[in-house]
């Protein structure tokens, strides 16, 4: 039996979170090597300051570390409390697969967007490489305009640099 898209799609997710963890803690503890290095030969202000900037770099890795891993647990107690299913007739949710049709520059443009609690902005692959989907989160633009529409609806959806109507043209 084939997976279910969404359930493949978040496991991607959860693979990208991995790397990030994986990446930001060689990130810190290479800077932190880099920190203790540089302390222990410092003799000069300006040596001093150069190790303070390495043991900075070594903290915002390891608050990214972090970050990403809050985020990573709180996909999976998402997806352990079951991904919900939608249907044409449902309204825009938490979980919903979304497609949308947007006018970008007198053209319609087609997306599809997976609405998850974490992950926003992040980009996911299809099955076998069919398709991308973009990662928004409730607190996104695009997710505040869209949570609670339904197929057909069309909402504005503010980012910053620009105002944009999206129509949802399915649901799953």
């Amino acid at each position: 039996m084939p997976q279910d898209p969404k359930q493949h799609f978040v496991e991607q997710l959860k693979l990208q979170y991995r790397e990030i963890i994986s990446g930001a803690h060689r990130s810190e503890s290479a800077a932190g090597r880099a920190y203790e290095s540089a302390r222990a030969e410092a003799r000069s202000k300006d040596e001093f300051k150069n190790a303070a900037s390495e043991g900075r770099l070594a903290m915002a890795h390891q608050r990214r570390r972090r970050e990403a891993k809050r985020e990573l647990e709180a996909l999976i107690a998402f997806v352990r409390r079951g991904i919900p299913r939608f249907d044409r007739r449902g309204a825009v949710g938490l979980g919903a697969l979304v497609d949308v049709s947007l006018e970008l520059d007198d053209e319609v443009e087609e997306r599809t967007l997976l609405l998850l609690p974490v992950g926003a902005g992040h980009e996911l692959t299809g099955p076998g490489g069919d398709g991308f989907v973009s990662v928004i989160t409730p607190a996104s633009p695009a997710g505040r305009a869209l949570h609670g529409a339904r197929v057909g609806d069309s909402v504005e959806v503010v980012m910053p640099e620009r105002r944009c109507d999206w129509t949802v043209v399915d649901l799953t």
